[in-house]
């Protein structure tokens, strides 16, 4: 599997990055051809699907992405987190959210540990690259200014 991790500080509070961090179909504007939407619609909860529809023309995939931890971050300072099941036929894997509160602002963490299932596993370190590459990017644009505080991968597989 591509295992990677992004890691962000954002001078936004907690509740705010996390507002920005998992507004599925805001992720659109940054993911290169691709569409994010989520059903059903309303607020996002387990069980919620997000689908990542990817490509051009008649080139197109889909990643559907089923919510199962749903735990927004709380005034009283407990972190945020959210775990995506990757369930799709073409990539496969899980992706996990994790923003807490860091002084003034927050903390941001997105580890992913994915794989295309037509690719070898000799492509694990450029897909983890790839990853890293256009999340890194894509939650940079979405959290505003801020800093990059780590970016590793590809990472070793997980227990």
């Amino acid at each position: 599997m591509a295992r990677f991790l992004i890691e962000r500080r954002s001078p936004l509070p907690a509740d705010e990055a996390w507002r920005r961090i998992t507004d599925w179909p805001r992720h659109s504007a940054h993911v290169p051809l691709t569409r994010i939407t989520a059903t059903p619609p309303g607020p996002t909860r387990p069980g919620t699907v997000v689908l990542a529809r990817t490509g051009v023309g008649r080139a197109v995939f889909d990643d559907p992405m089923e919510v199962v931890r749903w735990e927004p971050p709380e005034p009283t300072g407990r972190p945020g987190h959210c775990r995506l099941e990757k369930r799709g036929s073409v990539v496969v894997g899980w992706a996990e959210i994790h923003v807490r509160r860091d002084g003034a602002g927050s903390r941001v963490v997105w580890e992913e540990d994915a794989r295309v299932r037509a690719l070898p596993r000799l492509c694990d370190r450029p897909t983890a690259w790839v990853g890293r590459l256009v999340f890194g990017r894509m939650i940079g644009r979405m959290l505003g200014p801020g800093r990059p505080t780590r970016t590793t991968g590809p990472l070793p597989p997980a227990d």
